[in-house]
């Protein structure tokens, strides 16, 4: 187990949305799990599984309905004071998932990206709010005439970038990509995952990588947790998710990746799940500590029955 002190701790997240008197959402059920500085952070999921609430609960967009999350030190799950509330907005920042959507069409990317500095109050003169703007669009791949465009000038990974450039502007210690890839051609998508890990290595910062790709979870990924029906079922290593997956939600993921070699691609046999026939129930069981950081979410007969 990893001996430093984590950036992020999830504690038992609850997110449920009533829609009506007799209906609820439940969306994330019990959720725990740790971010320590420096390091990503894979979460995957089918659609619907509650990654992206998990993240925008993080980040505060919702008001968790229980549990505990704590930022840098700081409790941030409940009501916050002014200072822990800029401290968050400072510290840590978001990807989101549609590039378009994401950016004010009415406003130049000088302004998008610099509206952190402007809040924040982050430098001493235009000058130098213009410089800073100016170097992280270099950072991210693109020049400082771009700065005087708005966002439907640019193509999607173009745009993926000035959200990226926006999130980073900051310095933050922790930013959450919400699929942040899901939306652009492939050799794009390597393009901008590798950008973002030599942002990583200069600046330190870590992220909560939140994707369907699991390739690309793979390659990015320090610790990966695997989120089903808003349950987080398995968490470990890349190393231990993908070399010994216990549950079998997650072995029914891993056997659904594509292999790009054609013959052990006719050989490959995806693994079916369901959960409603699968007997196994969420609800009722535990985290049970298979190895080192590897955890999986079992009831004792479970757990016996998958590791023997």
């Amino acid at each position: 187990m990893d001996k430093r002190e984590p950036l992020l701790v999830v504690d038992k997240l609850v997110q449920h949305f009533p829609v009506s008197r007799n209906y609820t959402v439940k969306a994330v059920n019990g959720v725990s799990f740790n971010i320590y500085p420096g390091e990503t952070y894979g979460l995957v999921g089918e659609s619907g599984s509650g990654k992206t609430t998990i993240g925008r609960s993080i980040i505060r967009l919702y008001d968790p309905t229980s549990g505990t999350i704590t930022f840098d030190g700081d409790v941030i799950s409940g009501g916050m004071d002014n200072n822990t509330r800029n401290k968050l907005r400072r510290d840590m920042q978001m990807i989101f998932q549609d590039p378009m959507a994401s950016l004010n069409p009415r406003k130049k990317v000088e302004s998008i990206i610099g509206e952190g500095l402007d809040i924040h109050h982050r430098f001493s003169s235009e000058a130098e709010r213009n410089e800073m703007i100016s170097a992280m669009l270099k950072k991210v791949g693109l020049s400082s005439e771009h700065a005087a465009r708005y966002p439907h000038q640019f193509s999607g990974g173009q745009r993926q970038r000035v959200g990226i450039a926006r999130a980073l502007i900051m310095n933050p210690k922790l930013i959450i990509a919400d699929e942040c890839i899901s939306a652009l051609d492939v050799s794009i998508q390597a393009q901008v995952v590798n950008l973002m890990k030599d942002i990583q290595e200069d600046t330190g910062c870590a992220y909560l990588f939140i994707a369907h790709d699991l390739s690309m979870v793979k390659y990015i990924s320090d610790r990966i947790g695997v989120l089903h029906l808003g349950y987080m079922v398995e968490t470990g290593t890349t190393e231990e998710i993908f070399n010994n997956p216990i549950h079998p939600y997650t072995k029914s993921l891993l056997s659904a990746i594509p292999q790009p070699n054609p013959v052990l691609e006719k050989q490959r046999t995806s693994i079916t799940y369901d959960y409603k026939s699968s007997g196994i129930d969420y609800a009722s069981g535990t985290e049970h500590l298979v190895d080192g950081s590897h955890m999986v979410l079992a009831t004792d007969d479970e757990f016996a029955a998958w590791t023997k």
